[in-house]
């Protein structure tokens, strides 16, 4: 099974009918004089390259202890790979999907089993995954290089779906970006940026987060990463480290209250990143967006059960409300106890308002605008951020799938992923998700649960709170 790209011919291979090809390259290896520098074209080869097998993922630690490392010291920088699962290889005209993986920005790889894509691309489309950098190899600012590599990469491998992917059937005029987390927040920042103009259609983000750093912030992290290495915090200084030197140090600037996750996330540079997701999306306003929520985001990040000592006011002094956020918490939502209450606020300062704000932003600037919770529960009552992803892909057995929805799989699972996975793919083709847009006059929201319902946006109360404190009325 063979495509030619611009580049050069692949090699895939059949699965059922499906037709994958693995480990293509859209950018160099970003090594050498490469290294920690936007990406460039790759290089033309002869002949017909295998790509049967994924591309080397992007330097980074395990995402948990428990966890196997899915990078490995000697495997090297030439992680810049697209992956494409196609129903009709010889065809044209079908819709494309491109997904964004998240990882704070610290971790992800394309190749990570619960990213299979074949079955959404069996609904009749044609899927892309592909890898960018992360970490300080992607995200560590350093004087004089521009910043955002990862966003830079992410551009490239747009680019290279432009250019390709009637190759695969599809449709460089029908290309739907979407992802999750740090991939949702970077799709909401390229939806702004004049570089991405034009590379793709739709979006849909899932649990967009507050993540951004102002230079100053970039640079302080900068400075504890290279004193923990031993190296001035230059190009010069960075460049001659290993990939695994620099990952013995990245998480030094990390804190437990001021940076638990992770220490990286998009600079604003004036050029890519102009400030938060929500800042940008009027600009992307021709983009049609689906973004959303899993309704209790925070759980994920805590211990189960919560421990009681949690107060509105410890998790509110670590946002941007301040301590005083938690009476208005609690004058908003005068039903919650106060454990349910501090749950409820690091949900919103996490990812819940970034989401709302963004799609507030984009609807108010008059772009085709729907938004979705994500209330369903494991049966144990499990929920929290990525609970949804498996619901995406249709993978409920991966070890990513079974820490998110218990083992044995629940009986509500597969109706569920099956009508997520319709309306997505819908939305990819014809540009409508199948519920009622979202307005700033009426909120409506897509309810994603065992009953699929709609309802007026249940975090309301939280927007004006947020906006406030953040200076947007």
């Amino acid at each position: 099974m063979v495509a030619r790209t611009d580049l050069g011919a692949v090699r895939g291979f059949d699965v059922d009918g499906l037709a994958v090809f693995r480990g293509i390259p859209y950018a160099a290896a970003p090594e050498g004089e490469l290294r920690f520098r936007p990406s460039v074209p790759a290089e033309a080869w002869d002949g017909v390259r295998d790509a049967t097998g994924f591309g080397t993922p992007p330097p980074q630690l395990p995402p948990l202890p428990t966890v196997p490392a899915i990078w490995k010291a000697g495997d090297g920088l030439d992680c810049l790979n697209v992956n494409v699962w196609t129903p009709d290889p010889g065809g044209s005209g079908l819709p494309v999907m491109v997904w964004f993986y998240g990882g704070a920005w610290r971790v992800g790889s394309s190749s990570m089993p619960h990213y299979d894509a074949a079955r959404i691309a069996r609904a009749g489309v044609v899927v892309v995954t592909f890898d960018y950098r992360t970490g300080f190899e992607g995200f560590g600012h350093l004087p004089g290089v521009p910043d955002n590599r990862g966003l830079h990469d992410q551009i490239a491998a747009l680019e290279w779906v432009r250019r390709n992917i009637s190759a695969f059937g599809g449709d460089p005029d029908q290309v739907t970006a979407f992802g999750q987390s740090a991939g949702a927040a970077s799709i909401t920042l390229l939806m702004g940026a004049p570089a991405a103009r034009g590379l793709f259609r739709r979006a849909i983000v899932h649990s967009v987060p507050d993540g951004y750093l102002d230079p100053a912030e970039a640079t302080e992290i900068t400075g504890i990463i290279a004193k923990a290495a031993g190296v001035e915090a230059t190009w010069e200084g960075f460049a001659g480290l290993s990939p695994e030197a620099v990952l013995a140090v990245q998480d030094a600037p990390l804190d437990p209250v001021t940076r638990p996750v992770t220490a990286f996330a998009p600079v604003i540079d004036g050029d890519l990143v102009a400030g938060p997701p929500w800042t940008g999306v009027a600009a992307g306003r021709d983009v049609d967006l689906v973004c959303g929520f899993v309704h209790e985001e925070a759980r994920a990040f805590l211990p189960s059960p919560v421990p009681p000592e949690l107060t509105p006011e410890m998790v509110s002094g670590t946002t941007k409300l301040g301590e005083a956020g938690a009476e208005q918490y609690r004058t908003a939502y005068p039903q919650l106890s106060d454990l349910d209450l501090a749950v409820e606020l690091l949900s919103d300062a996490m990812f819940r308002m970034a989401t709302s704000l963004v799609a507030e932003a984009h609807a108010a600037a008059g772009g085709r605008t729907w938004l979705f919770d994500f209330t369903w529960r494991n049966p144990a009552g499990g929920t929290g951020h990525s609970v949804d992803v498996p619901f995406v892909f249709g993978i409920p057995d991966s070890r990513f799938a079974v820490r998110q929805l218990g083992s044995p799989v629940p009986d509500s699972f597969g109706a569920l992923s099956d009508a997520v996975r319709k309306s997505w793919t819908s939305f990819a083709s014809t540009g409508d998700p199948g519920w009622t847009r979202y307005e700033p006059s009426t909120r409506i929201s897509r309810i994603w649960d065992n009953a699929i319902t709609e309802s007026p946006l249940s975090v309301a109360p939280s927007l004006p709170i947020w906006k406030s404190a953040l200076g947007l009325t």
